[in-house]
């Protein structure tokens, strides 16, 4: 049995707060990654049972089509943030049961429509005769979403969600801004992807999907590309330019947000690295900024949100979040390794 983690007497209120019944997934996760209590746990199934039972999950299922997606069918991807691509994406953030037979249909819905059958890879686009995704429209942000999402949801062992892993360990690149990519497919067709600096969203939604991939299950080529993209990560200090790391990339990725879809922030990132056993000190950086947006309450408000543009509402924006707050306390515990931290 694992053991019990004792939090910290001042996070004790904060932690009180997260466990409260009100949302049953932060409740779920609060418990097994916060305080160390193991799936067999009564508390921890019976939360675990009532994410399907209320909340985001079930108001998101009760809007599915009988086909298996959300919105049009053809509009996965382009209704944003309608379609089924998005609506798969919080649910697996959300621990939804991926055996249940609503999630299982979109999972296979997205498979048929969106996957480029012949790379593996996840296409914005689906073929005019319905059976697969289009190359043209392949990009590494979605393919990583896609796979995590398939992951976290139980597909791991489909073959095709092994293809998808498979098409991220050999397309995903880590330009710095020093080099041209090449210009075969896909890397001549979309710029903001493959550009002579890589897109910062697809390496994170790429190790995003490969950190939910079991250890033991990490092929030779998913474990280098997993510490080719910490290593483009770390270069940035997570958020910042690599050739001058005064300056933030991009000013967005300093505002917590949840769920960040295709976008991303330094928490996201931190939380990533950090679960992926990395202590480097060019976390400090983000670990710094993450502690800064705690209010004096002892809880993280929410930043950036799509409110508004979801099926379901998730929080509101600039009052205490508790997705934001969970995360970033498993980031603040996570970090106390980090070489000079604290």
């Amino acid at each position: 049995m694992r053991k019990k983690a004792s939090p910290d007497h001042a996070d004790s209120p904060t932690i009180d707060w997260l466990l409260e019944r009100e949302n049953p997934a932060v409740r779920y996760l609060t418990l097994t990654g916060l305080l160390g209590r193991s799936d067999r746990d009564p508390e921890v199934r019976e939360a675990q049972a009532a994410i399907m039972m209320a909340g985001v999950v079930p108001s998101i299922l009760s809007s599915q089509k009988p086909g298996g997606y959300w919105e049009q069918a053809d509009s996965f991807y382009t209704a944003k943030y309608r379609g089924t691509v998005w609506q798969l994406i919080i649910l697996a953030e959300h621990h939804a049961d991926g055996g249940d037979a609503r999630i299982g249909r979109a999972c296979d819905f997205l498979l048929e429509h969106s996957q480029d059958p012949a790379s593996g890879g996840f296409s914005f686009r689906c073929s005019k005769q319905g059976n697969g995704g289009l190359a043209s429209g392949v990009v590494p942000c979605l393919t990583g979403n896609l796979v995590w999402s398939l992951l976290r949801l139980g597909r791991l062992g489909d073959e095709r969600v092994g293809q998808g892993i498979e098409w991220l360990t050999r397309f995903l690149r880590f330009d710095d801004g020093d080099s041209a990519p090449p210009r075969d497919w896909p890397y001549a067709r979309w710029e903001m992807c493959y550009g002579r600096h890589s897109c910062f969203m697809g390496v994170v939604k790429g190790l995003k999907a490969f950190s939910e991939i079991p250890a033991k299950r990490r092929s030779p080529a998913v474990r280098r590309t997993i510490d080719a993209s910490a290593e483009f990560l770390l270069r940035h200090h997570v958020f910042k330019r690599s050739h001058d790391l005064t300056k933030v990339a991009k000013p967005g990725w300093t505002r917590l947000g949840f769920p960040r879809m295709y976008q991303t922030d330094a928490l996201e990132v931190a939380l990533l690295l950090l679960g992926l056993g990395y202590q480097d000190e060019r976390l400090r950086d983000a670990v710094d900024l993450v502690r800064s947006r705690r209010g004096p309450d002892g809880r993280w408000p929410l930043q950036d949100t799509l409110n508004g543009k979801f099926q379901v509402n998730i929080e509101r924006k600039g009052k205490p979040s508790k997705w934001i707050t969970l995360n970033a306390l498993r980031v603040l515990r996570k970090a106390q390794s980090i070489p000079g931290n604290g």
